[in-house]
């Protein structure tokens, strides 16, 4: 395994979604090195295939579950099922997401629908799956992954700024319930990545401007082996020269 292996999470199961590329590939790369037990998930199965025989080879425990996270029914069945084949579910990393860049006279209604279904929905239903089974076995880790979006706005995304500011609410209010049973829940915002997430549609951003999403999918690891006493509400990590944010 690499050296980043680490002892507080070896064993551990957690569900990643939005698995298989950018960011949520890094994770599932990062918690699997890190001696956890990892169910990647995503609507688009051949690069999750690759990830998994990718982290197979590096001595990762990883598997792949094709999941759409806009199916609520999948996605608590899944929930459940990771549990019954692993014993426990220890962390869930609420990965997933996406956007439509258009002016709001020119977003239709099904476009909000499914950016606020994937970004916001999406770990609606999974948290809530997962909430009764964590404080079953006594406690758990729930990241959701929002953005600087949620901080601060900018033209042509109110689908994408309202999903991932209602992200950051969800994620506050789970804290607060969650706590007493001993689950963690953070709002992880991530600035701008090299991820295909903003280079496929922005290709002419300096990548000088961007951060390795590795850094981010660190940080994750490293919150999910806080001591149990201690947990962080809300965590924002950007590039050094993040240009939307000051």
């Amino acid at each position: 395994m690499s050296p980043t292996t680490d002892s507080s999470l070896a064993g551990k199961t957690a569900l990643v979604t939005g698995g298989a590329s950018g960011l949520g590939a890094e994770i599932c790369r990062c918690l699997a090195a890190a001696g956890a037990r990892v169910v990647a998930t995503d609507v688009r199965t051949e690069p999750l295939e690759q990830l998994v025989g990718e982290v197979r080879r590096a001595g990762g425990d990883i598997e792949a579950a094709r999941l759409d996270v806009l199916d609520g029914d999948a996605a608590e069945a899944l929930v459940h099922d990771v549990r019954a084949r692993h014993g426990r579910l220890d962390f869930l990393v609420n990965n997933a997401g996406t956007d439509k860049t258009l002016a709001i006279d020119e977003l239709s209604v099904a476009d909000i629908d499914r950016v606020l279904g994937v970004n916001l929905r999406g770990p609606f239903v999974l948290s809530r799956a997962a909430f009764p089974l964590l404080r079953a076995q006594g406690g758990g880790y729930i990241v959701n992954i929002v953005s600087t979006a949620a901080k601060r706005a900018w033209a042509n995304a109110s689908a994408y700024h309202a999903s991932k500011w209602g992200l950051l609410g969800l994620s506050h209010a789970l804290h607060v319930e969650a706590r007493p049973f001993g689950i963690k829940v953070t709002a992880l915002l991530a600035g701008g990545m090299r991820t295909p997430f903003i280079l496929d549609r922005f290709p002419d951003t300096p990548l000088a401007n961007l951060q390795d999403p590795r850094n981010v999918a660190e940080t994750i690891r490293f919150l999910l082996a806080m001591p149990g006493e201690s947990v962080v509400p809300e965590l924002m990590v950007v590039p050094m020269r993040e240009t939307s944010w000051p």
